[in-house]
């Protein structure tokens, strides 16, 4: 989020995050903004307050409690999916002119839309009015199928449209990644030179003026995941794994969609979440995605760079929201604003 709103010339005061490894990834690639590296509900009123004037608050809490495929605890007991109550409670301290909810779009499903309801009307009742739509990755200039939920509030009473879709081609697997390194299965190479020249529009934009970049990062998968993986074809799942390799599993045919999945080179992605759990598998290459093909199938420019172990790096890319999609929501509300 914070990346698309730079991208759209908003300026950053402070952060607030409270995975470690996350936040070193934040003050490296943001120095001018303060992070507090904490729990949000360790952050009072008073640290709040002497950030001065703000314009516009924006966050997303945890979405775990939210997601289609968290059916254990997708509901009001998940402690978690009730974090939106600290974004409110900072909204209340602030009163920013403008503010962005920013979670998953299985939150418009969890009971019935429940915490939909509840989050626009305690914004209503600290007088916000609220505009929410869900956008799609796809129609933003973005190689991979994610579809996220944003609710916007302004103290104005200023209804907000949904951010205008690019009319262009949508940008498929091979656009995003095609110049990046051959890599081997668990490689952990840092800075590594192109391949080849950019092999699109998309791969020129996220190089800029690079002739290399880092985070060439792979899962080292055993010679048995491998040999799995050579039984897929592109956009099949473990269902074309021969059985005689799946013994493993208690009940083979339980196993998710999403598992053993080998990217389309001609699709944009599916979701990019816990790519290494569900061991998304590389279009041409036996092995799964690196962090640096992650990052940019979620739009961030080859310059971003992630820091802590390859899990931590893996996770926060899986989290992320794809920066392209966020700075078309910020530039909707820059000219809402004018």
């Amino acid at each position: 989020m914070s990346l698309g709103a730079t991208m759209a010339g908003i300026e950053i005061i402070a952060a607030v995050e409270s995975d470690k490894y996350a936040s070193r990834t934040y003050s490296h690639n943001h120095p001018a903004t303060r992070v507090i590296n904490a729990d949000i509900k360790d952050v009072d009123d008073d640290t709040l307050n002497a950030m001065g004037e703000v314009r516009l608050l924006f966050g997303g809490p945890p979405c775990q409690g939210f997601s289609t495929s968290n059916q254990k605890t997708r509901n009001s007991q998940n402690k978690s999916n009730w974090l939106f109550l600290e974004f409110l409670r900072v909204a209340k301290t602030l009163k920013p002119e403008w503010l962005i909810f920013e979670n998953v779009a299985g939150l418009l499903e969890t009971e019935k839309g429940r915490f939909l309801r509840e989050i626009i009307e305690s914004l209503h009742n600290v007088g916000y009015t609220c505009s929410w739509w869900i956008l799609n990755g796809t129609d933003f200039g973005i190689p991979q199928k994610r579809r996220r939920l944003f609710i916007v509030g302004s103290l104005q009473q200023k209804e907000i449209q949904s951010p205008k879709a690019n009319s262009g081609q949508r940008v498929n697997v091979i656009d995003a990644i095609g110049d990046l390194p051959d890599l081997p299965n668990g490689s952990r190479y840092d800075f590594l030179p192109y391949k080849c020249a950019p092999n699109s529009k998309y791969a020129e934009k996220m190089r800029g003026t690079l002739v290399s970049c880092n985070n060439h990062n792979v899962t080292r998968n055993s010679n048995s995941i491998i040999e799995r993986y050579k039984h897929v074809p592109q956009g099949g799942n473990w269902e074309n794994i021969p059985e005689s390799l799946m013994l493993n599993y208690k009940e083979r045919s339980r196993c998710h969609t999403g598992i053993y999945r080998r990217l389309r080179a001609d699709e944009p992605s599916v979701v990019i979440g816990n790519f290494r759990k569900n061991m998304l598998i590389h279009p041409t290459q036996h092995r799964g995605l690196s962090v640096r093909e992650a990052a940019r199938l979620q739009s961030f420019p080859d310059n971003y760079q992630f820091k802590g172990s390859i899990g931590f790096q893996q996770q926060q890319v899986g989290n992320a929201v794809p920066p392209l999609m966020a700075k078309a929501v910020f530039q909707t509300i820059i000219e809402r604003s004018k």
